[in-house]
């Protein structure tokens, strides 16, 4: 990455380095993610089909989708508390350190051949990656010159790239090693990754503003008891009913899945409601944040298909898909590499073509986008129908079928996504800084909280009834959402 390290014309010094023309220290935080997310993507790669493999765990494909998607979702509900953490208690640079260590110890709890470390792997990487993600993305926005910076939006997007820049590597290597040698070898490898983005986030903390070392709104003495005694009785409530459960005989997985798909729908709700009550908020906060639920909403619906990628059709390319291009076969976690590794080509020619677009006044609004990526999304899935009708009476569907649908995917997201991030931190109300970012992860634990629920109802998400359902949804969201676009705008107040 030295390499390209350019001096800023622009800089009153004339010698500061730049991050292709972003803050230097976009760079430690462009490294930091991509190693974390090789590690999470990697793991993602391998779960839902170590979960129903036969020298897996060896579930059934309902049940492997609802684990995954419970635990894609409980990893952005996390975000939450994690913000919450960044703003009260220990600051973003702070946090972020310790969410690496966090990480970096569940995959070495899942590398280990046993089904109770698997799961307590499980839950301390969703830990570790709900502290991270908020903190992150909150030092991006803090590098710019507030809101109105015209380079935050090709700063986030480059910030995107750093993520697909790991997500890519990972499946290929990690993947591989875990589908053709050892399973727990894989995730042992998910571990090593996430240790050298630790390292190199404490070599490069240099780099970042020094407002990534204050904590907001510290907590006080009382607070912080009340905090700890509240937390403390959930956790023995918590544990008494499912010791209650297990020694009873009455436990199941669903006593697990069933209550965080539900706390993955309703507490959204709560969040933002809460937030809109805050009488301490400004007339104008309160307009942004009325303005924001309809890019919550719009977000929502769009990860609910987008996070299919890795279970409902990575299921599907399991058992019926011609996983080979020209004879040569390819591991079915391969799959997962297609999205990033065309972000990777497709995402400079976004932030160029959105910053020209910007220069001449044309730029679309964020309403347009959102709207735009919601409509790809559903064509997305509109397309899935044809491998799915192929794939019938003992038939294979082509790879590039599926190649085809991760394209639409990648477009939709590249529209949507980092803007999204962007709008965010440019919304936000002052008070609510790293915990707002938790909120835009919040609309991926409604998503996927969603797609959960209808696995645990033993829906199948690969029948051509509901990919068609959702992709109509999807298309019918983003035509009402462009619809009331002026609406939304007023409300957004001075945020284009």
């Amino acid at each position: 990455m030295a390499s390209s390290l350019t001096k800023d014309s622009a800089s009153t010094s004339g010698s500061e380095k730049t991050f292709f023309g972003h803050p230097r220290g976009l760079a430690t935080l462009f490294m930091t993610e991509m190693w974390e997310r090789f590690s999470y993507y990697g793991m993602r790669a391998l779960l839902p089909l170590y979960l129903i493999a036969p020298n897996g765990l060896h579930m059934n494909p309902a049940t492997a989708t609802a684990i995954y998607s419970v635990y894609v979702s409980l990893v952005y509900l996390l975000a939450m508390p994690g913000g919450w953490f960044g703003d009260r208690v220990w600051g973003p640079r702070k946090t972020v350190a310790v969410a690496g260590a966090v990480i970096m110890i569940g995959h070495l709890a899942l590398a280990l051949p046993t089904e109770g470390t698997f799961f307590v792997g499980l839950g301390l990487v969703a830990i570790g990656s709900g502290l991270l993600k908020s903190n992150i993305s909150t030092m991006v926005g803090q590098l710019y010159d507030g809101p109105d910076d015209p380079r935050r939006d090709g700063g986030f997007t480059i910030f995107y790239m750093g993520i697909n820049v790991g997500a890519f590597a990972a499946p290929l290597a990690i993947g591989t090693v875990g589908e053709n040698v050892n399973w727990h070898l894989g995730f042992a490898l998910a571990a090593a990754g996430m240790a050298l983005g630790l390292v190199q986030f404490l070599l490069g903390t240099r780099h970042l503003n020094e407002r990534s070392l204050v904590v907001p709104k510290p907590l006080s003495a009382a607070e912080r008891a009340s905090t700890l005694r509240k937390a403390m009785i959930w956790m023995a409530v918590a544990a008494v009913f499912y010791i209650v459960t297990v020694v009873t005989g009455v436990y199941t997985l669903n006593w697990i899945l069933v209550p965080i798909t539900i706390a993955g729908l309703v507490i959204p709700v709560l969040v933002l409601a809460r937030i809109k009550r805050d009488k301490e908020l400004s007339a104008t906060e309160q307009s942004k944040m009325s303005g924001y639920i309809w890019f919550f909403v719009a977000a929502a619906i769009f990860w609910m298909i987008y996070d299919q990628g890795g279970s409902t059709l990575a299921i599907f390319a399991d058992s019926s898909a011609e996983n080979s291009v020209l004879g040569w076969d390819f591991p079915v976690s391969w799959y997962q590499s297609v999205n990033p590794v065309l972000i990777m080509a497709l995402a400079p020619v976004f932030a160029a073509f959105w910053m020209s677009l910007n220069r001449r006044g044309k730029e679309p609004s964020t309403i347009v986008k959102f709207s735009s990526g919601l409509v790809l999304i559903g064509a997305s899935f509109f397309l899935f129908l044809m491998p799915l009708t192929i794939a019938t009476d003992g038939h294979k569907a082509a790879a590039m079928w599926l190649v085809a649908i991760y394209f639409v995917q990648t477009v939709a997201e590249l529209t949507l996504s980092p803007v999204g991030l962007s709008v965010t931190t440019k919304m936000a109300p002052a008070k609510y800084a790293s915990q707002m970012m938790g909120v835009w992860f919040l609309a991926v634990t409604a998503g996927d909280c969603t797609t959960g629920l209808l696995s645990i109802a033993g829906v199948d998400l690969n029948g051509t009834g509901v990919v068609t359902l959702q992709a109509a949804l999807a298309v019918a969201a983003g035509v009402a959402i462009f619809m009331y676009r002026n609406k939304v705008k007023q409300l957004m107040g001075d945020v284009r």
